[in-house]
């Protein structure tokens, strides 16, 4: 019998649980917003409340290192409490918001701050930032990492944005030290345009738009950033690789030893141009979203751990952003929005490949975790960690409906598909966020800070 001290405890059995060494049966007991043990499925626990969920998988919390929230000044695109509340409901417990399409952008300390001050008492998950790198700013970057900010990320081709302009080789090689000096991280949105890109003839094409951002530019902007990684050993985060064609250049960077990491999206992994409708910007992204033989690729890149994470990369916008009209992809917003069904579609798209749901845990959890340097508390079901969990049923299959939609404006792709994997509870630091088609009307989310430190904590 394992007697437990009852006071504040609770408990979650299962007979799969998605644990460092593999998915196997347990109990979990929670205490103080930690998980204070893991013991066997067929543990005596005297006075404390146990919540038996039978076969549902019980995993950790979903860490999402890829996500534009837009507040402050773009809220009437998406917002802390819409986006949270979209995230707790499909099993994500920790995301990174990134340093654009919120005015100001981060790319100081002050705009820090107000993004800090905006997230405050609003959020159902635990958030952190990442500062910006524009032309200009680089004596920014110190105080911007000293400040809290999980990472600094730049764009080498034109955001969308005025205010988070395209950075140059100079602009990096004076970051690219800094960040290294701090034990950070650099992420990338690689796409390097050379010449004129392709005309788009009839801007309703999905094909003409996607020959429109080729592949080449991917590659030209990973062999900069490669090249840089190893001059500055600077580690360095690829964000939402598109192209298989980069795969060969990566895997050999890391026989290297560069401390470089890759991430992939759903929308990769779960659609293929040759299934995309003419007209359906809803879609449309950048890079954007490349051929079936592309799309097995990147999964097998998964598998050989080529590409170690999945990031949602959610970027919403006001309905009237995406053209759907017209359905005109030279104007259109580029973002897809899927925060809520991260894990769904990932799992939809891997169990027809035979994947296992505790790998899927390590590229939605434990790698973004160790990514962003909060694996000590974040992505892990240990003795110690956060007390973030995601319970789910892989068999559970149910249609995507526009009323269920919980991020602020009901535009996505996914609308009308058929995907496996129900959330059915999440849990942020031991309290229940979500449960069972209803967001827990208390804010449970911290804002993170530097990783290591107990102020993450911290509600400001």
């Amino acid at each position: 019998m394992n007697v437990v001290d009852a006071q504040a405890a609770s408990a979650i059995r299962s007979t799969r649980c998605v644990l460092p060494d593999g998915l196997r049966a347990g109990v979990i007991v929670l205490r103080d917003q930690r998980i204070d043990d893991v013991l066997a499925h067929d543990a005596t626990l005297t006075g404390v409340d146990i919540d038996d969920v039978g076969d549902a998988v019980v995993a950790p919390g979903i860490v999402d290192a890829h996500v534009h929230i837009n507040e402050p000044g773009r809220t009437e695109w998406e917002g802390f409490e819409t986006a949270t509340q979209a995230a707790a409901a499909g099993g994500t417990t920790t995301l990174v918001d990134m340093p654009l399409n919120s005015c100001p952008v981060t790319t100081d300390v002050d705009a820090l701050r107000q993004k800090r001050a905006a997230a405050g008492g609003n959020c159902h998950v635990d958030v952190g930032f990442y500062g910006g790198l524009v032309p200009g700013n680089a004596t920014q970057i110190g105080p911007l990492l000293a400040g809290g900010a999980l990472g600094i990320k730049a764009f080498l081709c034109d955001s969308g944005l005025d205010d988070f302009p395209a950075v140059g080789k100079a602009d990096l090689q004076a970051a690219m030290p800094v960040i290294a000096k701090h034990g950070s991280r650099l992420l990338v949105h690689c796409e390097l345009v050379t010449g004129a890109p392709p005309p788009l003839h009839d801007a309703r094409s999905y094909a003409e738009f996607c020959a429109s951002r080729p592949a080449q530019w991917e590659l030209d902007a990973i062999e900069l950033m490669i090249s840089l990684c190893e001059k500055y050993t600077c580690p360095v985060h690829i964000v939402h690789l598109s192209t298989s064609r980069a795969l060969p250049l990566l895997a050999e960077a890391k026989r290297k030893g560069l401390p470089l990491t890759v991430e992939t999206c759903p929308h990769y992994l779960y659609f293929a141009q040759e299934q995309l409708a003419d007209g359906d910007t809803r879609v449309k992204c950048a890079p954007p979203i490349r051929d079936t033989t592309n799309r097995d690729a990147l999964w097998d890149a998964l598998r050989s751990g080529v590409i170690d994470t999945i990031g949602s990369d959610h970027s919403p916008c006001p309905p009237e952003m995406k053209i759907l009209d017209r359905g005109d992809f030279a104007t259109a917003w580029g973002g897809i929005s899927s925060l809520q069904w991260t894990l769904p579609i990932t799992w939809t798209a891997a169990r027809q490949r035979g994947i296992a749901v505790e790998q899927l845990s390590e590229w939605l959890s434990a790698a973004p975790a160790r990514m962003l340097g909060l694996e000590a508390r974040k992505g892990r079901i240990a003795k110690g960690c956060d007390a973030d969990l995601v319970i789910w049923d892989p068999d559970q299959e149910f249609e995507v409906k526009r009323e269920q939609i919980l991020h602020r404006h009901k535009v996505t792709p996914y609308e009308g598909a058929r995907l496996a994997g129900a959330v059915q509870r999440t849990y942020v630091r031991g309290k229940r966020a979500y449960h069972d088609g209803s967001v827990a009307s208390e804010y449970f989310g911290s804002l993170l800070t530097t990783s290591g430190s107990d102020n993450y904590r911290n509600r400001t």
